[in-house]
């Protein structure tokens, strides 16, 4: 017998007011709108915080809520949104970001996983097509450049340990979702900024240690941004993921 899932979203955001309206409105349309929202801006100075008190206010079908983390670093902004949920009666929470648009069953799917037993799952991550128009090569490579990072992964001596309950996965912060229990035995996200840990992956091998009951499903999809790909470059791109061997001077790409 399950328990009743108190499921959560949380995304955070830095100076997304071009992106995350259309985040917001993907979300208002999901075929499964029984969840809470938290956008965490995490010190924002443009407009993004006015953009989502006008959605809560105007035409979100679900309960939102902003909350504000000074201290700068994704994984900082996720901790805080997921512990906020978790204060507030969360049992289980999904992540997306604040430049991402979740497949319309995107909720739907990811109660179907945690319904099988999985604490933590993630799915797959395609490329936006409305954000401007793609190239070719821009289309077909962000989904290549994933696999090619994941690959990397299985192999990476950081992500290999005897004391892990199972095989690395890769699992993007932006396509992502935990039960409560999980992130609070796991440790949770750590509270890093982007430049210095990739927090997904650091989540993911805290998890490792606890439990083996995490793994992927196909139609938990979500289309990200293909802003950093574009800025970057490919190969800067994939030095980006392996460990930032790929460094640039200006990490937040707007």
């Amino acid at each position: 017998m399950h328990l009743p899932m108190d499921l959560w979203v949380v995304v955070p955001a830095y100076d997304e007011e071009r992106s995350i309206g259309a985040t917001l409105r993907r979300l208002a349309e999901q075929t499964d709108t029984g969840f809470s929202l938290v956008v965490v801006d995490n010190g924002s100075t443009d407009d993004t915080a006015r953009i989502v008190k006008e959605f809560a206010a105007e035409s979100a079908p679900f309960d939102v809520r902003i909350v504000h983390e000074p201290e700068k670093g994704t994984g900082a902004a996720s901790d805080t949104g997921v512990r906020h949920a978790i204060s507030a009666g969360a049992t289980h929470i999904a992540r997306t970001d604040a430049d991402c648009l979740p497949h319309r069953d995107w909720i739907a799917a990811v109660r179907r996983a945690f319904g099988e037993g999985l604490e933590l799952v993630s799915g797959p991550l395609l490329p936006r097509t409305d954000e401007f128009p793609l190239k070719f090569w821009e289309r077909r490579l962000l989904p290549a450049v994933i696999d090619l990072a994941a690959l990397f992964g299985r192999f990476r001596p950081g992500n290999q340990d005897p004391a892990y309950l199972g095989p690395y996965v890769m699992m993007p912060g932006c396509n992502l979702a935990i039960t409560a229990d999980l992130y609070e035995r796991a440790g949770g996200f750590p509270r890093t900024r982007i430049e210095e840990v990739h927090e997904d992956r650091a989540l993911v091998n805290r998890v490792r240690y606890v439990t083996d009951a995490y793994g992927l499903r196909k139609d938990v999809v979500m289309y990200g941004s293909v802003r950093r790909l574009r800025a970057f470059g490919l190969v800067k791109t994939l030095g980006w993921y392996a460990d930032h061997r790929y460094m640039p001077d200006v990490v937040d790409i707007r």
